[in-house]
């Protein structure tokens, strides 16, 4: 029998065209029509007899996995790894892949946000449309050449932030305890330290993975130690930044404004009040939603699952070890 590949990821059948002919030549293919991320349970149904997932941001717990007996490899959507259980995974000999060209989306719509932020745009957006077009003192506002850009993960995404930074002359550092000087060196930054960042940093924007090290990171302390008026991008995880400590220093605290992709609750409740500062952009976790990442993304995603399926190792695997695992017991371990 032909294996069967499940499609959760939330992608145009256009932008997976592509993708889904090569997957079809090798097996057969069943792609959602919820428009949204499987719950636990609904993936405990829909997993029971697929070799493989195209996944979005379902949850693969170690519940759902430990009843997926058929499952050889999660191939996600992006870089993020805090929605798969990595360990069972790998004991289970189920292979997780990502898929890294998302990254020049996420930083594009990153520099978008600070240049947003820094030129008061969405302000004065709104207020031209409010018939207020000879207000010229309120649209007074800081220029992007020059100013100071600190980076929390200097990884792919911060990385392209970085080269991005280069073109406007900004003075860029970075924090991550995993990157070496030599690599921020190559790529115009200086790495220090994170209260040294925070402080001296006219737009500090995140680009770090959820970890237990990272959820928090950014919380009371660490805001009151930026600049007066600096800003704050996040397009990471809302979870790494304290949400309440947050919205404190955007009205009583040192930070002039905020451009945030991620939230800790998605989608937020009406009554948050993020989404009635003027001095914030929300945009709906859209980092690598553009047509190109799409495009890209699916067929790595498509050749790396028909790597496993042919029992080879994926060009993006985070837990290559899985495959030997699989090998070794002739299926995912019980």
């Amino acid at each position: 029998m032909r294996p069967t590949v499940l499609v959760t990821a939330i992608i145009g059948e256009d932008d997976m065209g592509e993708a889904l002919a090569l997957l079809r030549q090798k097996a057969e293919v069943k792609v959602s029509r919820f428009g949204r991320a499987f719950t636990e349970d609904e993936l405990l149904h829909e997993l029971r007899n697929v070799d493989a997932v195209f996944a979005g941001g379902d949850p693969y717990t170690a519940r759902v996995l430990e009843t997926a007996h058929c499952l050889k490899i999660i191939a996600r959507d992006g870089v993020g790894l805090d929605r798969v259980d990595l360990d069972v995974a790998t004991r289970r000999g189920i292979v997780v892949t990502i898929t890294p060209t998302i990254c020049e989306s996420v930083a594009d719509l990153a520099f978008s946000l600070i240049t947003c932020l820094f030129r008061r745009i969405m302000t004065a957006d709104r207020l031209v449309k409010a018939g207020e077009w000879r207000s010229r003192e309120r649209f007074v506002s800081k220029e992007v050449n020059g100013a100071t850009l600190g980076i929390i993960g200097l990884g792919r995404i911060g990385g392209f932030v970085a080269k991005r930074a280069a073109s406007f002359n900004m003075r860029v550092l970075a924090f991550d305890p995993y990157v070496t000087a030599a690599r921020a060196e190559s790529l115009g930054a200086t790495l220090t330290d994170l209260k040294t960042l925070l402080s001296e940093s006219d737009v500090v924007t995140v680009h770090a993975p959820l970890s237990k090290e990272t959820r928090g990171l950014i919380g009371r302390r660490e805001l009151s130690l930026m600049k007066k008026g600096a800003f704050l991008v996040n397009t990471a995880r809302g979870a790494i930044v304290d949400e309440g400590a947050l919205i404190e220093a955007l009205t009583s605290g040192p930070l002039g404004g905020a451009g945030l992709d991620v939230l800790s609750v998605e989608p937020p409740s009406l009554d948050n009040p993020l989404l009635s500062m003027e001095n914030v952009i929300l945009t709906p976790h859209m980092g690598n939603d553009t047509h190109e990442a799409f495009q890209r993304l699916s067929l790595e995603a498509g050749k790396d699952i028909i790597s496993v399926l042919e029992g080879e190792m994926p060009l993006h695997a985070v837990n290559p070890e899985a495959l030997a695992q699989r090998r070794g017991s002739g299926a995912g371990s019980p």
